[in-house]
């Protein structure tokens, strides 16, 4: 089980660092978007890990709200940048 685990910690904490280079590296405010969410997927499946390993079910609201809040971040964007792309231009 602790060589699984070792796995599963690398891989994520690789996750995390590219999404994290992406995040500051990103183009466009999309590009950032996107790493966020699988930042906040990666977080989530870390926790989720750790609560298997460990055979804890406490972590189930943290759980809960990280997901509420990693939903709630990408929606709240994407009606951000919907509404930026909606927006009529004076330059045209």
């Amino acid at each position: 089980m602790t060589v699984v685990a070792v796995v599963c910690a690398t891989m994520l904490a690789a996750t995390g660092v590219l999404c994290l280079v992406r995040i500051v590296r990103g183009p466009t405010m999309l590009d950032r978007t996107v790493a966020a969410d699988v930042f906040v997927a990666a977080c989530l499946s870390a926790v989720g890990v750790e609560a298997a390993i460990s055979g804890h079910t406490d972590t189930a609201p943290v759980l809960l709200a990280l997901a509420l809040v990693g939903f709630l971040g990408s929606v709240s964007i994407s009606r951000f940048a919907a509404r930026d792309i909606d927006a009529p231009r004076e330059d045209r």
